[in-house]
């Protein structure tokens, strides 16, 4: 994976997801027990198929079916961001949303954003 693919635009590390450690792995049993969890955790049907992914920042590889459709994502892109940590809209509601359930990430764009001070 390229170091420039490592943060997700939400700032979560893509290399600590289990979706991705799963995929580069090629991990079945890891792929059904991420899957399990966080359908509990998410309340929704995640399946072992949709744990493949090459990274956030991926264009042409495996995305998590979320990933898809994530309005984060498509954002950050679309702006041409590294991370959100380079918005001027840093902190809207889209990622806020995700920040709250992912304090990992938070620090990480946090971080990002201190060092560009």
């Amino acid at each position: 994976m390229c170091a420039q693919f490592k943060t997700a635009y939400c700032g979560i590390d893509c290399e600590l997801c289990p979706t991705f450690q799963a995929t580069r792995n090629d991990d079945d049993a890891a792929r059904t027990k991420t899957a399990e969890e966080w359908s509990r955790m998410f309340k929704a049907e995640i399946r072992p198929e949709h744990i493949n992914c090459d990274g956030c920042k991926s264009e042409t590889g495996r995305l998590f079916f979320h990933c898809t459709q994530c309005g984060i994502r498509a954002c950050a892109g679309a702006k041409g961001h590294e991370t959100c940590a380079d918005c001027e809209d840093y902190g809207c509601d889209k990622l806020m949303g995700i920040l709250d359930v992912v304090p990992e990430a938070r620090a990480t764009l946090e971080k990002l954003r201190a060092g560009k001070a």
